[in-house]
């Protein structure tokens, strides 16, 4: 039930949230913000594994 949704979400999150791996985003000098999605999207895929 949990890797079901957290599966579904993951989709959601690619269609919606920004790719910041295409855009080469330098983690560095990447904003609060943009490490808030960075690690929300992380955290997602990290239980939808597994």
């Amino acid at each position: 039930m949990k890797k079901a949704i957290f599966k579904t979400l993951a989709k959601i999150n690619k269609a919606v949230l920004p790719s910041f791996t295409k855009k080469r985003l330098d983690l560095a000098s990447a904003s609060k913000f943009q490490m808030a999605i960075f690690g929300y999207k992380l955290w997602v895929t990290k239980n939808a594994l597994d």
